[in-house]
């Protein structure tokens, strides 16, 4: 397993499932070694077997990243299995309930934005701080084409990933001297559990509905997203900070 990221310490929060786990297949076959974070305790030990055996190296830390405690001792978990941390790319996050403005309950709110946008934010106090020691250092924030866009009837989940993109950018301006890069990348629908969750709560849509409702005829696969990031991450993105890139088929050009 060589190629671009050869010789990088990556993280991949959210790594358990979906596009968390389809960047952390990616990235080990770029050459780098793993750190997979997730609540999801038996997915997350899944994917670093997956790629041990295939002749990569991984570890997985079990960390809610709504947790500062628990973010700084993944942070240091991963320094302290690699030595260092090249990339990160957080993911992590949840849908949320769906319901209008007027309709949405406190707790969902509170929850979807803790995780979502709280979540990102810790990540990356912890990150930057062990990437300024070093002098470098790339992060993707995943944010949504609902961080550019309104998105009726889901509120909170619009709310953190138009939080996610403002951050990215506040970011990547403070540390743009510091030789570390922020970028988000911004999906439309993407074939994940997240999105067959999303199909259960709302029964009136359906994968050939969405699939419609992006211009290029389909929703995107994980790889297609992991690929993204995996160019973010790496020296072929040099000069590219700040950038909110839109992964949607078109969604958003309409």
């Amino acid at each position: 397993m060589t190629g671009r990221l050869e010789h990088v310490v990556g993280l991949v929060t959210g790594g358990a499932s979906g596009i968390g786990r389809a960047t952390a297949v990616a990235f080990a076959r770029a050459g780098a070694k793993v750190v997979l974070a997730d609540v999801v305790v038996e997915g997350g030990e899944e994917v670093a077997r997956l790629v041990n055996e295939a002749g990569g190296e991984a570890v997985f830390v079990k960390c809610d990243v709504s947790s500062a405690a628990e973010v700084e001792a993944m942070i240091n978990k991963a320094v302290a299995a690699f030595g260092r941390l090249d990339c990160a790319f957080n993911n992590a996050g949840i849908e949320g309930d769906w319901a209008l403005v007027a309709d949405c309950e406190e707790p969902n709110w509170d929850r979807t934005i803790d995780v979502n946008l709280k979540g990102v934010w810790l990540c990356m106090k912890y990150e930057i701080r062990q990437m300024l020691t070093q002098g470098c250092g790339a992060i993707v924030n995943m944010s949504s084409v609902s961080g550019l866009v309104g998105d009726p009837g889901h509120p909170a989940y619009a709310a953190s990933k138009h939080g996610v993109a403002g951050l990215t950018k506040s970011a990547a301006l403070e540390y743009a001297t510091a030789g570390i890069r922020v970028n988000a990348v911004c999906p439309a629908a993407v074939r994940t559990p997240m999105i067959e969750r999303t199909l259960i709560a709302q029964p009136e849509l359906s994968w050939q509905s969405l699939a419609r409702g992006h211009p290029m005829g389909r929703i995107a696969e994980p790889e297609e997203v992991a690929e993204a990031v995996l160019w973010l991450c790496s020296d072929a993105a040099s000069f590219v900070t700040g950038h909110l890139l839109v992964l949607d088929g078109g969604l958003v050009a309409q």
